[in-house]
């Protein structure tokens, strides 16, 4: 099994679009593997998003407006999503979403928050906030297939401890957003 390590990355990267990297904090985290060769970089934004309180079920950030800039993912060699979807090498916009209640989605994950990539060159707007149907369009350019690329993400809510870290094979960055403490799965899919 690979084994995966953090460290700090740069500045956020030139492909995003200037009202996006200007929400980003100036520095992220970059994900080697365990042939020490980059796997991932991830920058959050500055400050969480906060939108009024959800009711949604089974949702565990709350205060996130879905649809809302949460980051930027960089994938060195190409990636996976949680789904196993091939992603090309490139830089992608992470925003917030939560996988709909249609009986399409049962057991991928405990919870339904995930973010959602979407290619940068074709993100430009941090201000704009997208509908669930035009996010889920805008990711399948990412994920080139009918399904939109997704990672899982949730909400750290104790014992927080920044860093990467292996659970049940997957592999997750525990960071913050913000002030908000998230797990976001870097490597692993999910088997549903």
């Amino acid at each position: 099994m690979a084994q995966y390590k953090v460290e700090a990355a740069g500045e956020p990267p030139a492909e995003l679009a200037a009202p996006v990297k200007e929400l980003l904090a100036p520095s992220g985290y970059r994900v080697t593997g365990g042939d020490g060769k980059p796997w991932c970089e991830v920058w959050y934004v500055k400050s969480a998003p906060k939108g009024p309180v959800s009711t949604e079920a089974d949702l565990m950030w709350k205060t996130a407006p879905p649809g809302s800039v949460i980051g930027a993912i960089r994938w060195f060699q190409g990636g996976y999503d949680r789904r196993g979807q091939m992603l090309k090498p490139g830089v992608y916009t992470l925003r917030f979403s939560m996988f709909p209640i249609n009986g399409d989605h049962q057991g991928v994950a405990p919870n339904r928050d995930f973010l959602v990539m979407t290619p940068a060159a074709d993100d430009q707007s941090a201000a704009a906030v997208p509908a669930f149907k035009d996010l889920m369009v805008m990711s399948r350019k990412a994920s080139g297939t009918p399904h939109p690329a997704v990672l899982s993400m949730y909400v750290v809510e104790s014992d927080f401890q920044a860093g990467i870290q292996n659970l049940s094979e997957d592999w997750i960055l525990y960071e913050k957003v913000g002030d908000t403490p998230v797990g976001l799965t870097v490597a692993g899919k999910s088997e549903h």
